[in-house]
């Protein structure tokens, strides 16, 4: 089920879009690429309150290009802009980190992908068929416990590794071990705990050892909350202005989603990993072969014929996106703490630019619309499809949506009754005179009546 804002700018979930496009012949170099489209591009996002972000082109370990536009605080008494070296949550890309860490113990022989997952959580229902594969690869049958309505009430809260299991062992499996492929956060927690069970450490401290240590990694951390004195952004939503979002509390992410860092540390990392520092190059084989839509702890990022890797996340209000691209040696990423753009958007651009292909620079000059226009979409909808409500208001000639329970979004005009939300990949149909609207949302439909 999917829920809107819910489950695609504040959740975990996994939305990594394949960049698809016909075949062409790429030649770039690291030193010499025009980047003034990027920067009008960046510029244009910030003049419209699109995006805050910070953003890195790397080849080969060096920096192309990187850029940060916005704040990382937002604050009536002091507002911080956001640097290069501002820190970010950056969510499910830590299922990165921990697959990583995963095959580590694998080279070590203190674990096999073949152990089963009753050895560690027996309680886990068809822990007994359920490898530790299947769960790098989301086809554990584990079921995803963002998905739950529960979540959504309890996420600031902090949670123990006993009150996690307890939600975790009281959810019904979602399907067979190893017969189909879900997204599943459930499954990487686990994961992270069963490598704090075989060394005796915390996840910090092996992320530490095994990880920021070993390649020099210092603007990167696991959990805590956020701190502006650390460098650490806030995230925000835009509605009349940016409002600041609520803070999930990352004991309950854990491994699955409570590492904070910059675009330039979560860069390096993707260059370690796949130049052998970090893992052997079998180890990276089965990391990178794609089963279904997913490798473990990778998806793939195709731009043109370009072969790449990565992975995306979001909490809260937080989004970012990192692929590598090994036969190029070149690294992008897109964190951002503030978004009513496509961050795919982002990258599309940025690897445009390196490739030396056009970058698309959109027009925000939205439709305007009279008062007694919008008061025809005004109104709260309620959906028999899924238990969410979804209330129109209209504030100086702009039209917001507001879901249960959930900060207001602005609208954007796209034709006669019909808007979208780009952050989300939203759009909504307005039919006035049957009082309902329709919400699409990753090619599924949902009927709203007022």
């Amino acid at each position: 089920m999917v829920y809107l804002q819910k489950k695609t700018l504040p959740s975990m979930k996994h939305n990594l879009i394949a960049i698809i496009a016909f075949l062409f012949t790429f030649s770039a170099s690291a030193q010499q690429i025009n980047t003034t489209d990027l920067d009008r591009l960046l510029d244009t996002l910030t003049v419209h309150n699109k995006s805050m972000a910070s953003v890195l082109l790397m080849h080969k370990g060096q920096k192309v290009y990187e850029r940060a536009i916005g704040y990382a605080v937002i604050d009536s008494a002091r507002s911080v802009k956001a640097t290069p070296d501002t820190r970010y949550r950056i969510g499910s890309i830590t299922k990165t980190f921990t697959a990583t860490m995963i095959m580590q113990l694998v080279e070590e022989k203190k674990l096999a992908l073949n152990t089963h997952l009753d050895k560690y959580f027996p309680n886990i229902p068809n822990a007994g068929q359920i490898t530790i594969e299947m769960m790098l690869r989301h086809r554990s049958g584990i079921h995803n416990f963002t998905d739950d309505e529960a979540y959504w009430k309890t996420q600031t809260a902090p949670r123990t590794r006993t009150e996690m299991l307890a939600v975790f062992t009281n959810n019904k499996s979602d399907f067979v071990p190893g017969s189909e492929t879900k997204y599943s956060n459930t499954g990487y927690i686990l994961l992270g705990y069963i490598i704090e069970d075989i060394t005796k450490k915390s996840y910090e401290k092996n992320l530490q050892e095994r990880i920021l240590s070993r390649i020099g990694l210092k603007n990167t951390r696991f959990g805590g909350k956020i701190d502006p004195t650390l460098g650490d952004a806030y995230s925000y939503t835009f509605s009349k202005r940016w409002e600041k979002r609520e803070e999930t509390d990352l004991s309950q992410p854990e491994g699955a989603g409570a590492i904070v860092s910059t675009p330039t540390d979560v860069a390096a990392f993707m260059s370690a990993l796949f130049s052998g520092k970090l893992v052997s190059q079998e180890s990276l084989s089965e990391m990178t072969k794609i089963v279904d839509i997913f490798g473990m702890g990778l998806a793939p990022t195709p731009f043109y014929q370009k072969k790449g890797f990565g992975h995306t996340g979001g909490l809260d209000g937080f989004q970012a996106v990192v692929a590598y691209y090994p036969e190029d040696s070149l690294a992008a990423a897109v964190f951002s703490n503030g978004v009513d753009y496509p961050l795919n958007d982002i990258l599309i651009a940025m690897l445009s630019t390196y490739y030396k292909m056009p970058v698309t620079i959109p027009d925000f000059k939205a439709t305007q619309l009279s008062p007694e226009e919008l008061d025809l979409y005004a109104g709260t909808y309620a959906s028999q499809q899924i238990p969410l409500k979804m209330t129109i208001t209209h504030s100086n000639n702009k039209l917001f949506g507001q879901a249960t329970g959930q900060p207001a979004f602005l609208l954007t005009p796209v034709k006669k009754d019909v808007f979208k939300f780009d952050a989300a990949g939203v759009m909504m149909e307005f039919r006035p005179k049957m009082r309902e609207l329709t919400i699409t949302q990753a090619g599924q439909a949902y009927l709203f009546t007022k």
